[in-house]
């Protein structure tokens, strides 16, 4: 999927340009700082800063899924633990500490996935609250990461 260039699939907060830095060389020496007065260029500084930053509605779109997303999983690998303890304690199953282990782990890395899971599941446009489990919204974001990376791979990579 291509990276849109068009600005209705921008997102508010999507920078506008991407900034290269300067080659630096060997013989090119840091140059003097001047003071200045700099005071209309800190107030456009700033709300470029506000323009770029997540807007409060997605923001806590995007934790309220990581909370559900990584807290079951996470949850469900601590209790592995105690339900571990429980059936080994009453003998009702010789349980090896390996599978218990690995079981907690699994959950463990679902709860790592669910993080990443519910970042990219949430929608990023603030009118449009998105989906319950948010698997088109996953596809438009995942394809927008993937875009923003072959675009970064591309500009590393151009003379």
């Amino acid at each position: 999927m291509a990276p849109e260039s068009d600005d209705r699939a921008r997102l508010p907060f999507e920078p506008t340009k991407n900034r290269k830095k300067a080659a630096k060389t060997e013989s090119s020496k840091p140059q003097p700082v001047l003071k200045q007065e700099s005071q209309p260029k800190a107030s456009t500084q700033k709300s470029s800063q506000q323009e770029m930053a997540i807007p409060d509605v997605v923001s806590k779109r995007m934790a309220r899924r990581m909370a559900f997303f990584c807290g079951i999983p996470t949850s469900l690998g601590m209790a592995t633990f105690f339900a571990a303890y429980w059936v080994v304690s009453h003998d009702w199953i010789k349980l090896p500490n390996v599978v218990v282990v690995l079981v907690s782990m699994g959950f463990f890395g679902l709860g790592v996935l669910g993080l990443t899971y519910g970042v990219l599941s949430a929608s990023w446009d603030e009118e449009a609250p998105g989906s319950l489990l948010g698997a088109s919204e996953f596809a438009i974001n995942w394809g927008r990461m993937t875009g923003a990376w072959r675009s970064a791979k591309q500009q590393k990579d151009s003379p």
